[in-house]
């Protein structure tokens, strides 16, 4: 019954995109690029709007990097700071601040919804996939359903120690690597498993990176809001 239910949410997603008419990139996806485009969208599944993070979650905290030259890429790829999530992602995530917040926690926000340019100019810079989403494939970030994130310390209000900052390329931020300090690798294991007890799905390469493990129910987007 879940795959007949599936299937036919992807078909009405897949006639709302044809019925606007999207024109596919060289890469042969569907990207939305105006604001009508995703008014229409909206009009016909309310689960895909976009939700500023900042209003919707209280408390919820954010250092996005890329609005900065504070990043890998060294450029300013984000005129603003605004943080999004399609609803369902973003009702998750407000689950996960409740549940680390009885435990003294917050969530810190790097990025959440990323145009699908500028996932294009990150892989110019960087072109491994296990670092940067592959355009020819778009991103979770694209969808408007995958988070950056770490968490702060609600007595000092100061991020908690991870086994790396953001964005760093090397094995300490992996999965399977093992932290010699125990509160580090406590750390990252609460972030985790909370994330997970919400219904996201973490990254086995960048302990900061969660997405929605159904992202293809989500177009791809090229829009700034």
């Amino acid at each position: 019954m879940k795959i007949i239910l599936l299937s036919a949410l992807l078909w009405t997603i897949s006639g709302q995109l044809s019925a606007q008419k999207i024109p596919v990139n060289k890469y042969g996806l569907a990207v939305l690029s105006t604001r009508q485009q995703y008014d229409q969208l909206v009009k016909a599944d309310s689960n895909q709007l976009l939700v500023d993070l900042e209003k919707y979650i209280p408390g919820i905290k954010k250092d996005v990097r890329y609005a900065t030259t504070n990043n890998f890429t060294k450029q300013q790829l984000y005129t603003r700071t605004d943080i999004y999530l399609r609803l369902p992602a973003a009702k998750a995530l407000k689950a996960v601040q409740e549940a680390l917040r009885k435990k003294g926690y917050g969530l810190l926000i790097y990025d959440a919804y990323r145009p699908y340019h500028v996932t294009e100019t990150m892989f110019k810079i960087v072109p491994n996939d296990l670092y940067a989403a592959d355009p020819r494939k778009g991103s979770g970030h694209n969808r408007g359903v995958a988070i950056d994130l770490s968490m702060i310390n609600l007595k000092t209000n100061k991020p908690v120690a991870m086994p790396t900052d953001f964005d760093d390329f090397t094995t300490k931020a992996h999965e399977n690597y093992t932290p010699p300090d125990p509160a580090i690798a406590a750390n990252r294991k609460l972030l985790r498993d909370t994330m997970k007890q919400h219904g996201f799905k973490g990254s086995s390469t960048e302990w900061w990176h969660f997405y929605l493990p159904d992202y293809k129910k989500y177009p791809l987007m090229d829009i700034f809001f």
